[in-house]
């Protein structure tokens, strides 16, 4: 393993130690017990959007902090969720008399621990649970899991919290924009964990994982290397099954990298994500590519559509500024 680092037991701490120096203007860390909140001080009576899980998927949810977004971000180590006091501490930080609205991926460690910090908030609460991974079916055991479109949940739930929203209404919108939502991905490599020192599965130089989660894990299947063509058209064909996308529709496109890939190859997936839908008649209205929900140095990328309408792409374009998203 060849890793820039001092020692794998301080390294979150000096990541975010040095992220909240960076973005010092967003953002402020507090160290005991670790999360981030946004510095701009938000209007009174609006609800505080509050996320996290495991570290090594940067930017998400640390870099999605700020001003139309997220309040505050609670970091575990790498791939580990965060503590109920972390949530809780969070929680209470950023407060704001409107009720706290809890963002969680679906992974066993993430649900019982945000369960237990809601069952031990006294402010009123809520929780929307992403699980966009269309790779698992729809009735595997633990449930999907959440992965990229967590970012859209995110940035549209917060821009309806900053407008003012009341807490049930964001958390209905939450839900509404997970059910309309899709995610696949695939990985070209494994990913390296820092405590553990090597790749988490091996994989030859001619095959790839489809279907792959965020965590290291494995996909659903391991094939052989395709072209970039057949990659996007199997990924697409999963999700416009699942979504039921029709003609006349209108979608969000999200290329989101795991980490190793450039984005010179990111872009080109793009290209033809977006000649997928527009020979099937539906209407490309907003897209985002980049590495935005990472898995540590994976090389892959997944695809992210969600179906929207005119109340979703007026919630998207709702300025936003945090260290990763902003316009």
């Amino acid at each position: 393993m060849k890793k820039i680092i001092n020692d794998v037991e301080s390294l979150l701490e000096d990541s975010l130690k040095g992220f909240a120096s960076v973005h010092r203007d967003i953002v402020s860390f507090n160290p005991q017990p670790h999360f981030i909140s946004r510095k701009m001080p938000a209007k009174t009576g609006k609800v505080a959007l509050v996320s996290g899980g495991g570290s090594g998927h940067e930017p998400l949810h640390t870099g999605l902090v700020g001003q139309g977004m997220l309040d505050a971000a609670c970091p575990g180590q790498v791939f580990t969720s965060p503590t109920p006091d972390q949530m809780l501490a969070a929680a209470a930080a950023v407060d704001n008399g409107a009720g706290v609205l809890f963002i969680v991926k679906n992974y066993a460690g993430d649900v019982m621990n945000f369960e237990i910090a809601a069952e031990m908030l006294e402010s009123e609460h809520a929780t929307v649970l992403v699980c966009d991974d269309v790779s698992l079916p729809a009735d595997h055991s633990t449930g999907r899991r959440g992965v990229a479109g967590t970012l859209i949940v995110e940035k549209i739930v917060g821009a309806a919290a900053e407008a003012g929203a009341s807490l049930a209404a964001c958390q209905a919108l939450g839900e509404r924009v997970n059910k309309v939502t899709a995610s696949i991905g695939v990985a070209l490599t494994s990913c390296t964990v820092p405590a553990l020192g090597k790749p988490t599965f091996d994989i030859a130089g001619d095959e790839m994982e489809m279907g792959v989660g965020i965590h290291g894990e494995r996909g659903r299947e391991t094939v052989s290397l395709e072209s970039a063509s057949k990659i996007v058209n199997e990924l697409a064909t999963v999700i416009e099954t699942e979504l039921a996308v029709q003609a006349g529709q209108k979608i969000l496109l999200h290329i989101n990298g795991f980490g190793g890939t450039p984005l010179m190859e990111l872009y080109a997936v793009y290209d033809l994500a977006e000649q997928y839908w527009q020979q099937r008649g539906v209407d490309v209205v907003r897209s985002l590519v980049g590495n935005y929900t990472t898995s540590l140095d994976m090389a892959g990328c997944s695809i992210t559509v969600t179906i929207m309408d005119d109340e979703l792409t007026q919630l998207w374009d709702a300025p936003v500024h945090t260290a990763n998203l902003r316009w």
